[in-house]
């Protein structure tokens, strides 16, 4: 099941709340806090305390995730673009690689996005049928299938009875792994309402993007994104894959397996607005139209696949440019403060995957306000 995200974000800072007024009596191990390593993959790292700052709320965080049971499995924070923590848990380190779940979602919006700059495809408000040649639409024939467009599969606003929150949707995504192919199935489905009318979120309209991307390229998706994004970045320690193993899983329909490290990178290059290093690896434009607003998704703002979720500071509200993923897997991109925070988790199908919303609205924000000038 697909990360979702409660409508009150509110809820989601109770958690730390409750983890931090433990009285930390049986604590066996204190937190020691250590300067990222600089490995020579392209981050740069320094000291979170290059300059004064209150820990105090930093060490009662970690001295709890050192101690009692939890399922965060990393957590990485970047300020003025420089990695300044990177902690991991449960036997999880710095190489080895993590289900991202539905996170890789708007690294398929990167992808499209480098498309449309190389003239791949030529507007995201094409119809989906100039790319997607084959399959096409066996069943439930309706012309406004004809008018579904890349656009509509990036807001998830297809029009097609696709709602991996309902489980009685056709296209629920759990039902969809039971069919033998994937895509065939999806483009069958009946319609329930016009293109573009309300968004609902379809893992399976994903899909179908990077299955036009493959198509339209003439090359899989993982050799796309390898040549146009990974390579440039230094980001060769991934892989794509998929939890269903009742079916045989064509391409476009994986997940990326990555190293936090490097989901610090894909936060960067958004922070940077599609630059990495010298190189201009996304247009500046699709990067902005792609993390504004585009529909609204659970109450939430929503872009082309990705979150915008609100943070409490101390002179309002900071937005946040979100990745997010079953189990806890997250990439925080606030622009306002130059903050860039990732995790990886495993606590699928739980509420408790949303900790970390808790720990960037309670820990690490303040860590910046509390810094002295």
């Amino acid at each position: 099941m697909s990360s979702i995200i409660k409508p009150h974000v509110a809820k989601f800072y109770m958690y730390l709340l409750v983890l931090m007024c433990v009285h930390l009596i049986t604590a066996q191990e204190s937190y020691q806090y250590r300067s990222p390593v600089s490995s020579n993959d392209g981050l740069e790292t320094t000291s979170l305390f290059s300059t004064p700052t209150d820990s105090t709320n930093l060490y009662k965080l970690f001295d709890q995730l050192l101690n009692e049971d939890h399922k965060i499995h990393s957590a990485l924070l970047l300020i003025d673009n420089k990695l300044v923590l990177e902690e991991y848990f449960g036997g999880y380190g710095p190489d080895k690689t993590h289900d991202l779940r539905s996170a890789t979602k708007p690294i398929i919006s990167l992808l499209m996005g480098i498309a449309l700059d190389r003239g791949i495809i030529e507007s995201i408000d094409d119809p989906i049928s100039r790319y997607l040649k084959n399959p096409i639409p066996e069943k439930n024939i309706d012309p406004r299938k004809n008018e579904i467009s890349i656009r509509h599969l990036l807001t998830m606003s297809s029009g097609l009875d696709c709602d991996d929150w309902d489980k009685r949707s056709a296209g629920q995504e759990d039902k969809v792994y039971r069919k033998k192919d994937w895509l065939q199935f999806t483009l069958n489905l009946p319609m329930v309402e016009d293109p573009g009318v309300s968004a609902r979120y379809c893992s399976m309209g994903v899909v179908l993007a990077a299955e036009i991307i493959a198509q339209a390229s003439g090359m899989p998706i993982a050799e796309f994104a390898d040549r146009y994004l990974f390579h440039p970045m230094g980001i060769t320690n991934l892989s794509w894959g998929h939890t269903s193993t009742s079916k045989a899983v064509i391409p476009s329909s994986k997940r990326l397996y990555m190293r936090p490290r490097d989901l610090a990178k894909i936060g960067l290059l958004v922070h940077n607005k599609g630059k990495w290093n010298a190189e201009q690896l996304v247009s500046e434009e699709w990067i902005a139209l792609s993390t504004s607003k585009q529909t609204t998704l659970a109450n939430l703002d929503y872009g082309f696949l990705w979150w915008h979720i609100p943070f409490k500071t101390q002179n309002g509200t900071a937005k946040a440019i979100t990745a997010t993923g079953n189990g806890g897997q997250y990439i925080f991109v606030l622009e306002e403060l130059d903050m860039i925070a990732v995790f990886t988790g495993g606590a699928y199908n739980s509420e408790k995957s949303k900790v970390p919303f808790a720990i960037v609205n309670n820990v690490f924000i303040p860590l910046l306000e509390d810094k002295d000038p």
